[in-house]
């Protein structure tokens, strides 16, 4: 299992807000684990937040004597979350500051993952799967049959998330768990890649089967050619059975 992550500050933004972790070695009692976070607030908080909450997650796995994977990431989220609560209240400059979080990791034929916000995470062989939902007001309104996705991509308040990571002590991620093939792809990625380039041609991107890296690198340089109006992270797991 190899993976790759790059994170751009895009052409329209100054600076950062995204964070990305990846390791293919374990960090405490996860093989593996891969995390995208995309963080918002005025002046430097959601650059603050994302960077934060990752590490926060990330001390929290390597500390836990959990063994299930899901209680492990669930016990880790529901900490970042009010560890950015509490660092948000110490400061007012930092107040409403948030970030969305998508994670994953692989044990033997499985995926396990969890996402708060708007990050992705996809699935892509000869398809491209989505298999965490988008907590937005444009995912709710196509959802309700008010959008359909094509319009859904331009819509105005697409920015608009409805669950993030420091938003609320009561947080609710959601939780997947799904098999994978040898030589499929694990895409994780923040909006800034999704709202710049269709599906469609990212499953073509990653399945002309170059390195990870000069993938990886494509698809920012897409995202900015097509505009690059957003910080644009990419992560990218090849998996196979043999290397889990």
């Amino acid at each position: 299992m190899k993976s790759y992550a790059i994170t751009d500050v895009g052409i329209k933004r100054k600076s950062n807000q995204d964070f990305v972790f990846s390791s293919d070695e374990p960090v405490g009692n996860l093989p593996n684990l891969y995390i995208v976070a995309d963080g918002m607030g005025g002046h430097r908080a959601g650059d603050f937040a994302s960077r934060f909450t990752v590490e926060a997650f990330t001390d929290t796995v390597r500390n836990s004597r959990e063994e299930n994977p899901i209680s492990i990431i669930d016990e880790a989220v529901n900490f970042a979350n009010m560890a950015l609560i509490d660092k948000a209240s110490e400061n007012v400059e930092m107040k409403g500051m948030g970030t969305t979080l998508v994670v994953a990791t692989v044990i033997g034929d499985s995926i396990y993952i969890a996402n708060v916000g708007d990050s992705r995470l996809y699935l892509v062989n000869e398809d491209i799967q989505q298999i965490t939902r988008d907590h937005s007001l444009v995912a709710e309104m196509v959802n309700m049959g008010e959008l359909d996705k094509k319009s859904a991509r331009t819509h105005e308040k697409k920015n608009i998330i409805t669950r993030a990571i420091g938003a609320d002590s009561e947080l609710v991620a959601d939780y997947f768990e799904i098999e994978y093939s040898a030589g499929d792809v694990i895409l994780m990625c923040s909006d800034g890649l999704t709202n710049m380039v269709e599906d469609e041609d990212i499953k073509n991107i990653i399945n002309e089967g170059e390195e990870l890296e000069l993938t990886a690198h494509k698809l920012v340089d897409t995202a900015n050619n097509n505009g690059g109006k957003d910080n644009i992270s990419v992560l990218l797991v090849r998996l196979n059975h043999d290397e889990v």
